[in-house]
Formats: C-alpha cells, structure tokens, sequence
C-alpha cells in the first residue's frame, strides 16, 4: 500500500486512506463539498453505479483531492519543545477502486508525504476535512518507512468539516501504551485528546460532538405536555439513586427546571453512531417504528388496553398473526431485522414463532413441571436463589413498611416434601425462592391504583427434587395493608392442587409470578443491570483511559452501540408514556421501580462467579442446578 520513492531527503512516503461516505446505503444522498462547489451522488461517489467506471474514478478522485488533508505527527523526534514533530498538510490524491484488501462499501484513496530521516517514526496524525458532509474513516496505512517498515492506524472514526472542531482531529498509531510508557513526543497529543473527550460540561451537545459528560435520567418525563408525563428525576439523589447517562445539555422543561426537555433526537457521542452502517442501527429505528406504528394498532385490535380476553387471542400470535393496515406496513417494511414478525404481503402480519412447549402441547405451560423449569430456561433465570432463611425476611424498612416477614408456614412445605422436614431441605439446600416481594410491595398500592392493572407482590418456594428438576411448593401473595404502608402486607399462602377451584386458583397464583418475572426482568435484569449500569463505565473508559491504553483497547469491543441503543430506549422505550409504560404491570412507575431496587445494586457482586456464591449462601447447590459443559 505504501511505499518510498526515491532517497532518503526529499522524497516521499505513498500512504493509502480508507474511507466511507456519509450513507452509504442513502443512494439518494447528494454530498456537496464547501471547496470548488462540486457536487455528486453517493453512488457516483463511491462506485455503485458500476456501468460508468471511468466517471465514477474521476469523480470521487476530484471531490476527495484537495478536500481531506493529513499532517504527520513524529513519534521520536521533537519540535524542540518536547513535543512531537508536525510534517505538513498533504491531501488525499487518487483513488484506487480495485484494492483488494477493501471491506464493502469501503474505498481508498492515495496519499504522498515529503519524507526525511529528521521527521523520524510517525506515531499519529491530523486530518482535516473541508467538506460540508462527514465521512468515516475506517484506517490508514504506511508502508516501507526507513528504519522501521509498515505502519497502520485504525481509525473507524466520523470526521466532519473542519471548522465543527475547537482543535484538529488527531489518529494514533494501532499501538497500545500505559501512560508511562508513552513515546514523549506524543505525551501532549494523548492528554489533549482526553481533553476534548471530556469537554467543559457546558452548552448543548450537536451531532458531530465526541464529548462523553455525565447527567442523570432527568429526560424521560415531559411535564410541558402534560402533568401525567412528569417523572421524578433518577440519580443524584438518595431518594432515586440511579446510574448516570450521556449528557446532551438540552434546555429544561418550561414547568420543571430540573427535568431536561425531550427531543425526537436524542445526542450521544458521534462515534458510538455508525449511521447506516451496523443492523444494531436498523433495530434501534425499529423501536421508534413499533412505538409510533405498530402498538397503537395493537391496542385497536384487542381493545384500548391491549388486553387478552381469551387463550385463542394469544394463540391467535403463532398460528395465524393479525393485520396491519397498509400504511402501518410500509413504515416497517425497510426494516429487515423486523422482517420474521411483519410481513408486508398483508397476511399472518405478527405472526410469532411457536415455542417449542406450545408445539409439543398447548397446554403444557400450565404445568408445575414447566413453571419449575422456566426458573431456569425461562427470561430471567438471575433472581432464584438458594433459600438461606426461613420463613422468608424482608429487606425492607420496617419503620416504614412494617413487619413483610413470609407467612409461609412449614406446615405449608412440608406436605410435598416427599418426608423431608424443612430444616433437612434447608441444610441440604434444597429449597430454592424467587422473590418479588420487596420489589412490588412498594409499589403495589400505586399500580393497582392504575385503571387498568391489578397485582400481588409474590414470593415462591420451590424444591429440588432427586432427578435435578424444581418442583413449586407455595406461591404467597401479598397486597399493602389497607390501613397503611407501617403495618404491613396482608398475605396469603396458595399450595399446588391439580382438582377443582383450587387448581384455578393455583394456576392464577402462578400467572401473577410470571408476570412479576417478566417485569422484573425486561426493567431490573436487563434494562437496568445491563443497559443502565454499563452506560457510565462507557463515559468514564472514554474520559478517562486514552485510546492508546490497553484496557480501552480491550474495553472497547463490548461496549458497542450501548449508548445508541440506550439513547433510544429513553426517546422512545422507557420514557413517559413509552411501549414500556404502555405494555408492563407498573406502567408510569415502571423506571421508577428499577431505582428503587438500584438501592441494592453493588458493583462486586455482579461477575460470576460471586454472583451465584452470593445466590447461594453457603452452600453449592444453585451451581448444580446449571448443566455441566458436558451436558450442553
């Protein structure tokens, strides 16, 4: 890709750059440049329309020639102030659209640097674009520099117009250094590129912004709309501890200063937004779809609740799906990612697929046999955990919410212990208990004060039993105490039957625990303790560890499109009157919930394995319950 022509003063370094233009999948984008007034097509640009070879060459030849420039910057040789030397602007020159080493929609473009044995090794650069419209730039390569051979810089980096920036836009070479063992001629580009990461915490964020701050949730209400849109501002304080997000600096609302105005926009660091380029993308515009399109349609056709009234509407879901009006389907229909739910032929529109329970027996899942194993198989399998006490205890403020000890009795268990004694089960750990207690009895009187939900906050026991599986022993229900929170939950213990009303009744009590589990899941195991929790780590590797340290470098990868996608749950998922609020038990408080059990969050207990130690008590049998690899 690079190579040197002629001696050793005087000469040149041949340098290949590789780039992608704004949208690439955007074939109606029109790029216009602020140099020479040109103007071409995207597909002229970047060589999609294949028919005209020569003119496309040409083109993209003469947009990028004198429009992206490159500066050089030595790793071991100085400006005689201890700092890295500068060589000069050289441009990006022909294009070169047969590279065989090119990723799709990628394209290279040649280079030539002045060279001499002075300059000594480059270890970053500057590029500059003078363009009106950004471009990625995916890498650059040096090869055969005397003395040292082949350098690359990866880059996968938007670069807008020059004049978006207060300093220029720097690279570094694909090396990773501590802090200490940086290369004193780039000591001062390191820091000054944290420095701009970080920005001075002031004014509204614009897109071409790479500045990570730091803010609480304080944008998922909009009192300005209405007074039933306002939320309480999460984090920050004691009362509704939350982690922090990506600061955007939007003005606050008119009826609430502390409450940050929403926007169909929301802003997050430009390069953790690949644009067109990742299906991530498509997903996260799916959401807005399914927010603004698909759910209002939903709620027609099964009534403004969106309510099941019978097993034949959701059964209706994998065998024969509902219709979409035309309109609602050409908004989807771009959407490949979307594409296995909604047709766009007009039939079996949100058809699901079957799960495999449904297809061996449409009955199967009222089971205890099924409801045992979906502690495990199921969405949320990190809540159960090896029961250390009994009766069951509460973590709960008694001076506020009194005494909400179980009242799961042993007379409860011990009828399908199959002889065993509670303390035989217990000291052998095999009594098992997913608890929703303190998570909904907070909450409990506000939901069921909500039209359209009614609940119980639930606790159950499950057993161990001898061929590895988890049978259900009692479910209890609790509401508030109707005289107030201080004296307590009124509960009631439900056993297994399998006859008459009881059976009913048994079956109800298990369907008022699936449901907490769901919720539960999608707003505390995922939302919050994936998605949330992760956020400000992202902010804090990005302020803080240099793109040359070894551990953003490992970071980096996982990582990925978590702000983008958070950024877009708080615009159109968890925000007031969201799909999340929409469609789940706690509706408004739905977030609000996930802070309050933020409270319990610690950060040490979250890797395994002392997550599972911590679920387990002293014993080791939660681990048991998990295959070995060699049952996989």
């Amino acid at each position: 890709m690079f190579g040197i022509l002629g001696g050793n003063k005087g000469h040149k370094i041949k340098g290949t750059v590789v780039l992608m233009s704004k949208n690439v999948l955007d074939f109606n984008e029109i790029v216009s440049t602020t140099q020479g007034g040109l103007v071409g097509a995207a597909t002229g640009i970047f060589g999609a329309a294949t028919g005209i070879v020569g003119g496309v060459v040409d083109g993209a030849t003469a947009i990028f020639s004198r429009n992206i420039a490159i500066q050089l910057i030595s790793a071991t040789k100085t400006d005689g102030l201890g700092n890295g030397k500068v060589g000069k602007q050289t441009y990006l020159e022909k294009h070169l659209p047969s590279l065989p080493t090119l990723g799709d929609r990628q394209d290279a473009f040649s280079v030539y640097f002045e060279w001499d044995n002075d300059f000594g090794i480059p270890g970053a650069f500057y590029i500059k674009n003078f363009m009106q419209s950004e471009f990625f730039l995916v890498s650059v390569t040096l090869e055969d520099i005397p003395n040292h051979g082949t350098i690359h810089f990866v880059c996968n980096s938007w670069v807008y117009n020059a004049k978006s920036y207060k300093r220029d836009r720097i690279f570094f070479a694909n090396k990773t250094y501590l802090p200490n063992e940086t290369p004193t001629p780039l000591v001062k580009y390191r820091k000054e590129e944290l420095e701009n990461l970080r920005g001075d915490g002031k004014g509204e964020r614009k897109e071409y912004d790479r500045i990570y701050d730091y803010d609480v949730y304080n944008d998922l209400g909009n009192p300005d709309k209405s007074n039933d849109l306002a939320r309480p501002v999460l984090g920050g304080s004691s009362a509704y501890p939350y982690p922090r997000r990506g600061r955007t600096g939007r003005k606050p609302t008119t009826k609430d200063s502390k409450s940050e105005s929403p926007s169909s926009s929301t802003y997050i660091p430009r390069d953790e937004n690949f644009g067109h380029l990742k299906s991530s993308d498509f997903l996260t515009y799916g959401i807005k779809s399914i927010a603004q399109t698909v759910l209002p349609t939903f709620q027609s056709a099964f009534g403004l609740n969106a309510e099941f009234d019978r097993f034949d509407d959701v059964r209706g879901l994998f065998e024969g799906g509902i219709h979409l009006p035309t309109d609602a389907l050409s908004k989807i229909s771009p959407l490949p990612v979307l594409k296995e739910i909604f047709r766009t032929d007009g039939e079996q529109v949100l058809k699901f697929p079957p799960p495999h329970v449904i297809k061996v027996s449409k009955s199967a899942w009222m089971t205890d046999e099924e409801f045992g194993r979906e502690m495990l198989a199921g969405v949320n399998p990190c809540l159960i955990e090896c029961l250390q006490v009994f009766p069951p205890k509460s973590k709960l403020d008694p001076t506020v919410y009194g005494d909400q000890t179980s009242t799961i009795t042993k007379e409860h268990l011990e009828i399908n212990l199959g002889g065993l004694s509670v303390e035989q089960a217990l000291s052998g750990n095999r009594l098992f208990i997913l608890d929703h207690h303190d998570a909904f009895i907070a909450y409990l009187r506000k939901i069921n004060d909500l039209p359209t939900a009614k609940s119980y906050a639930t606790r159950t026991i499950l057993f161990l039993k001898d061929d590895g599986t988890l049978k259900p022993l009692a479910i209890e229900l609790s509401l508030p105490h109707p005289r107030g929170d201080e004296f307590g939950a009124v509960s009631r213990v439900v056993l297994p039957a399998d006859q008459g009303a009881e059976s009913t009744i048994w079956l109800i009590a298990k369907a008022y625990v699936v449901v907490n589990d769901s919720c539960y899941h999608q707003l505390m195991s995922h939302w919050l303790n994936t998605h949330a929790v992760i956020e400000p780590f992202v902010i804090a590797t990005n302020r803080h560890l240099s793109v040359l340290h070894p551990i953003y470098k490992l970071l980096l990868p996982h990582y990925r499109d978590t702000m983008n996608i958070n950024g877009l749950a708080r615009q159109s998922l968890i925000n007031a009157g969201g799909i999340i609020e929409q469609s789940f038990l706690p509706g408004p408080f739905a977030v609000e919930m996930s802070s309050a059990v933020y409270k319990g969050w610690v950060f040490t207990d979250q890797a395994l394995p002392a997550d599972l130690i911590k679920r387990n008590g002293s014993g080791g049998s939660i681990l048991s319950l998990w295959p070995s690899p060699c049952d996989r």
